[in-house]
């Protein structure tokens, strides 16, 4: 399929023999019989149409040529000829399974070759390019040579080793070249890579405080930046710092005079973020007037200031964080469903570090680099000060509450008492110690008895058929739920072991049907339980 050549394949009398046509010279090759010929052509070349299917019909009677008149007004306009093509393309009964499909590009205007290359590098066309050339020397019946192009860039191993490359380097600068090892972490950041080059649509970031959901949208940022793909800045604003009329005012910006205080205008975060990426830590902690005006900036990139009676437009990204379930601040009516809807597109959880034990080394090594640099002096540890030390902070007795920024401050520690750029087993010993103190709990509020709990949640005629054995397990299992943040973090804490076994794992669905055999659902467990 192609487009007639208007000067090319013209010629009249005997003499367009001797000359080469680029569509006639597609069925005199020997060795290859072309079996239909969609010929593209305007209204106004009608009569070169129609002696060019004679002389194809000559030279080549067992192929069928049919003519399609596309009306274009000017064959140089993109627009017009790519909607032509496009609408030519949709109503083509392509048959991949039985047939192959040539796009003939050496014919027709540039602007046509280019609209043909581009409905087959988007597969409206599932064939290959086809290229014509004449021969070295003008010999009356020469058809010169022709070679195809497939776009399929998979097929060229060269291609697909540079992407793969640039793929890595991708994935090693969203995780800051830490070489990670755990599985379901490097199995997200994955897919996240791939978000960020192809989506601009809003992504939701949960998990616990210091997980490193702050450091991922700006990484997913500056990797978008380098790409050319935004050109505006990256904003950050953490919701739980804004309350009242200043939370509207420093994300929408006001007029002056819109409230007590407003002395002049201002811009606000979203306008300054226009072109970039903006990233809502705490998303969960905004007011419902706040996330509605959100809602509208989100989807129609345009919003009023308070006080305005005028529109502004900003076009951003939206990242959003929060260590909250909004799920369960949807139920409750303190986060809005269609806002939450429109965020949840593409949804990541970022595992904290006691759920990624194994890499806590390498982020370890990665810490103490950087506190090397800051330091500006080497700092290593010996290799008994190590060992101790990972055993300590892989065990179950290290809970890293504060995730990334308790181990970051514990490197900080070591690197910047070290005696002369050496951490030993004494100096380990020592932050083992503090680390222990800083996650003590025993001298807060002693926490309530599991098992007396359990009331909040049976009545005593339940608790009275239930066994000891059976008492004691759901009460634990309660008091994990109540210290997770999701259904599926309870799942992973209770059936860590259990899970490595699995082909399937679904640890969420295994906790809520265990919940389920005592008439209880997450939402009941999880529950703070009255005071």
């Amino acid at each position: 399929m192609g487009f007639l050549g208007t000067q090319l394949d013209g010629g009249m009398g005997s003499g367009r023999w001797e000359k080469w046509r680029p569509t006639v010279s597609l069925v005199q090759h020997e060795d290859l019989v072309i079996d239909r010929l969609e010929l593209l052509y305007t209204p106004r070349h009608e009569e070169l149409v129609q002696r060019l299917m004679a002389d194809l019909l000559v030279v080549s009677p067992e192929t069928q040529v049919r003519a399609h008149a596309l009306d274009l007004a000017d064959p140089w306009d993109f627009g017009e000829v790519y909607s032509a093509l496009y609408d030519w393309s949709r109503a083509y009964p392509f048959d991949p399974e039985r047939e192959d499909y040539w796009a003939h590009i050496t014919t027709g205007t540039h602007v046509a070759q280019i609209c043909l290359f581009l409905m087959v590098e988007a597969r409206f066309i599932p064939g290959v390019l086809l290229q014509t050339a004449p021969p070295k020397r003008q010999v009356e019946g020469d058809p010169g040579s022709y070679t195809l192009i497939d776009l399929d860039l998979s097929r060229y191993d060269a291609i697909a080793q540079r992407f793969a490359r640039e793929q890595q380097d991708a994935l090693s600068f969203l995780k800051s070249g830490i070489p990670t090892r755990n599985p379901r972490f490097n199995a997200l950041i994955a897919e996240v890579e791939r978000v960020a080059v192809r989506s601009r649509a809003p992504i939701l970031f949960t998990g616990p405080t210091g997980a490193g959901k702050s450091l991922l949208a700006r990484r997913m940022y500056e990797l978008k930046k380098a790409r050319h793909q935004v050109q505006g800045p990256f904003v950050e604003v953490n919701c739980a710092t804004l309350q009242g009329d200043a939370a509207a005012s420093t994300l929408f910006g006001h007029k002056r005079g819109a409230f007590t205080g407003a002395l002049g205008d201002r811009a606000g975060l979203l306008r300054s973020a226009d072109g970039g990426v903006l990233f809502l830590d705490e998303i969960g902690e905004l007011g419902l007037d706040e996330q509605a005006m959100l809602l509208k900036a989100v989807e129609e990139k345009r919003f009023y200031p308070l006080g305005a009676d005028r529109e502004v437009a900003s076009d951003f990204q939206l990242i959003a964080g929060t260590n909250r379930d909004l799920r369960s601040a949807v139920a409750a009516g303190r986060f809005r469903d269609d806002l939450y809807a429109r965020i949840n597109l593409w949804s990541y959880e970022l595992p904290g570090l006691a759920e990624r034990p194994e890499d806590i080394e390498p982020n370890l090594e990665f810490l103490l680099g950087e506190a090397a640099r800051e330091l500006g002096r080497q700092v290593r540890f010996n290799a008994e000060a190590k060992a101790r030390y990972l055993r300590f902070a892989q065990s179950q007795e290290a809970p890293w509450r504060g995730n990334f920024r308790d181990l970051a401050a514990s490197v900080t520690r070591l690197a910047t008492l070290s005696e002369g750029g050496r951490i030993g087993v004494a100096q380990v010993d020592a932050e083992v110690a503090r680390l222990r103190w800083l996650w003590d709990r025993s001298e807060a509020p002693a926490a309530p008895d599991p098992q007396a709990e359990l009331h909040t949640l049976l009545d005593t005629e339940t608790l009275d058929t239930l066994d000891l054995f059976d008492r004691l397990q759901l009460a634990a299992v309660v008091q994990v739920c109540r210290q997770a943040h999701s259904l599926s973090d309870a799942g992973r804490r209770l059936f860590a072991a259990s899970r490595q076994r699995r082909q399937v794992v679904n640890d969420a669905d295994r906790l809520r049907k265990y919940l389920a055999r005592f008439g209880l659902s997450w939402d009941q467990v999880a529950a703070a339980p009255p005071g």
